[in-house]
């Protein structure tokens, strides 16, 4: 094949996936109309009137800045990944569930590698191929803490056990903290490896760092990869991304904001969500966390995020400390994402 015709297939793949993405499903639940060719959503009324499932839950501040301040440490070494594991198991038993470890060696040339996932589940009165998942990676790089990467979404699944250990289901829960994300996603490849002899997935809720908020103007940037207008120069909403095949899990995020942000008492930051298709090598921004596993296999998922290093300036550095977190941004994060999982159970 000529140069020439490679270079023009290219362009012709690009366009077709930019059209994908430009027509993608791509909204901040705020009810703001702002210009450019996306569309922004304000929910229906119907949406608006939808109950709000968790008015007697309510977060615990203080517990998810405990969470935080137990886990950042840091945990990339075996030592220091068992020290975390002792700690969410400590916590999930004292919520009520029992948790199991899921080992996986990973064999290169010269080294083997082993990880371990926790996991757990809560039997819902539904079918266990119907299960939904909450999940978190819970190591760190090398020399950094991660407070926000990934203590603080450590932090919310513990929180989320403590609330809904005893929540009536028609599906299952599952919790499952991974190990050695930050090595390439190896412990939610190894879960997603196993499922054919587990119970299914419906659906995956990868929490990926969501305790940092800037409210500076500037603060906030986006992959330049992305043909859009960038919805806020400002860092103060929290962003799902999921899968064109599977709308129904971003609608969940969209009809529990639109509830919470109706209930007086309730402060909660703006979601904004965005449906791409899974062609990594084209977006790879949008592919660096535990949800990609579950995308490859087909599956829904999301992955809930303050978006990154597109917004922390600690991300993989020394200085990702609790201090740095936002606390009230962290607490109204965790409180979406605990009605929607009651949604999703139902």
């Amino acid at each position: 094949m000529s140069r020439f015709a490679r270079v023009m297939g290219l362009v012709i793949v690009l366009c077709a996936v930019v059209g994908l993405l430009w027509r993608s499903d791509y909204s901040l639940i705020n009810g703001r109309q702002l210009p450019g060719r996306q569309v922004w959503a304000q929910s229906d009324s119907s949406s608006r009137r939808t109950e709000f499932q968790l008015l007697n839950q309510s977060v615990d501040r203080d517990r998810l800045r405990q969470h935080v301040e137990a886990l950042s440490i840091v945990r990339h070494r075996e030592r220091d990944r068992l020290q975390a594991r002792q700690y969410i198991v400590e916590q999930l038993q004292r919520a009520g569930w029992i948790p199991e470890e899921q080992t996986f060696d990973v064999r290169s040339a010269d080294s083997q590698i082993r990880g371990v996932n926790i996991v757990a589940t809560q039997p819902g009165h539904g079918s266990a191929e119907d299960s939904i998942l909450l999940g978190a990676h819970y190591d760190t790089v090398m020399g950094s803490p991660g407070a926000d990467d990934n203590a603080s979404a450590v932090a919310v699944v513990l929180e989320v056990a403590r609330l809904l250990a005893d929540a009536p289901s028609t599906h299952p829960l599952t919790l499952a903290l991974f190990d050695l994300e930050e090595a390439g996603f190896l412990g939610s490849q190894a879960f997603v490896n196993a499922l054919g002899r587990s119970p299914d997935v419906e659906a995956a809720i990868i929490l990926e760092m969501i305790g940092y908020a800037c409210h500076e103007a500037g603060c906030q940037t986006y992959p330049s990869v992305l043909p859009i207008d960038p919805p806020s120069d400002t860092g103060d909403f929290l962003a799902v991304v999921g899968d064109l095949g599977h709308p129904f899990i971003v609608n969940a995020f969209r009809n529990s904001v639109s509830a919470l942000q109706e209930v007086d008492g309730v402060d909660v930051p703006d979601v904004f969500t965005l449906s791409v298709p899974t062609l990594g090598g084209l977006t790879p921004d949008l592919f660096r966390s535990d949800h990609v596993p579950f995308w490859r296999s087909g599956r829904g998922a999301v992955m809930v995020t303050d978006t990154a290093n597109f917004r922390n300036p600690h991300y993989h550095r020394e200085s990702d400390r609790p201090e740095t977190l936002d606390i009230d941004f962290l607490s109204g994060s965790a409180t979406i994402i605990l009605e929607t999982i009651a949604r999703l159970i139902g």
